[in-house]
C-alpha cells in the first residue's frame, strides 16, 4: 500500500508590504510627538497650565495616535529582524528585541501619565494643586521618554546596526549611518526635545530601503 508523501512545509517569511509598517509608525510617531511636544510647555513653571483650551485637544488627538504607532513599531521590528533569517545573531538579537519592546513600553507609560493628568486635571478645583500636578506630570513624562525611552531606542539602533556589519543584510553605509543616529538618541536629545524627531525619519528611509529591495527582488525573480 503507498503512502502518501508527507507535504512539504515551506519557511514562514514576512509579507513585502509588511514594510509598510515603518512609514505608517514613523507617520503617526512624528504627527503624535508633534502635536504633544507643542501642547507642552517648553520650560517648567508653576503658573503655567497646559490642561487647558486648545492645548487639550491637540493632547487627545496625540495620545490617541501613540497607540497605534506602537502596533505599527512592532510590525516594523518584526521585518527587520526577518532580514536576518538563518543568519541571525541571538546575543545581538536579544538585545534588539529587548530594547525595542522597553523603548515601547516606556512611550505608553509617557502617553499613559499625560492622559492620566488630562482627564484628572478637570476635577482638581484648587488651582495650586492643579498646577504642582500638572508640573510634576510633565516633568516625568519627559523624564520617561526623553531619558529612558530614547536611550533604549539607541540601544536598539546600535544592536541592530552590529547585525547588519556583521551579516551584510544591508548595505554598510546604512549601519554606520544608523550608529550616528544612536549617538544622538544617547546623548542629544536631552538638549532638545525636537531632536526626538530623528528616529521616526530613521524609522521612514529603514523601511524605504526594504520596500525598494523587496520591488527589486520581485523584478529580478520575474526576468529569471
Amino acid at each position: 500500500m503507498a503512502h502518501a508523501d508527507p507535504p512539504v512545509r515551506r519557511p514562514l517569511s514576512s509579507p513585502r508590504a509588511a514594510a509598510l509598517a515603518g512609514v505608517l509608525f514613523a507617520v503617526l510617531f512624528t504627527t503624535a510627538l508633534a502635536l504633544l511636544r507643542s501642547s507642552l510647555p517648553e520650560t517648567l513653571a508653576s503658573d503655567t497650565d497646559w490642561t487647558n483650551g486648545g492645548m487639550t485637544t491637540r493632547l487627545g488627538i496625540g495620545l490617541g495616535l501613540v497607540p497605534f504607532s506602537g502596533i505599527a513599531f512592532l510590525w516594523f521590528m518584526g521585518v527587520v529582524r526577518d532580514r536576518f533569517k538563518d543568519s541571525e545573531d541571538q546575543l545581538f538579537s536579544s538585545v534588539f528585541i529587548g530594547s525595542g519592546l522597553l523603548f515601547l513600553a516606556m512611550v505608553f507609560v509617557s502617553s499613559a501619565i499625560a492622559g492620566g493628568i488630562v482627564a484628572s486635571a478637570p476635577l482638581i478645583t484648587d488651582e495650586q494643586s492643579r498646577s504642582e500636578m500638572t508640573t510634576f506630570g510633565r516633568a516625568v513624562m519627559l523624564q520617561v521618554s526623553n531619558i529612558y525611552a530614547l536611550r533604549m531606542a539607541g540601544v536598539m539602533l546600535i544592536s541592530l546596526a552590529t547585525m547588519w556589519l556583521r551579516t551584510g543584510v544591508m548595505p554598510r553605509w546604512l549601519a554606520f549611518v544608523t550608529y550616528a543616529t544612536a549617538i544622538v538618541l544617547l546623548f542629544v536629545t536631552s538638549l532638545s526635545l525636537w531632536a526626538t524627531l530623528i528616529f521616526p525619519v530613521w524609522v521612514l528611509g529603514v523601511s524605504i530601503l526594504i520596500l525598494v529591495q523587496n520591488y527589486r527582488r520581485r523584478e529580478a525573480a520575474e526576468v529569471s
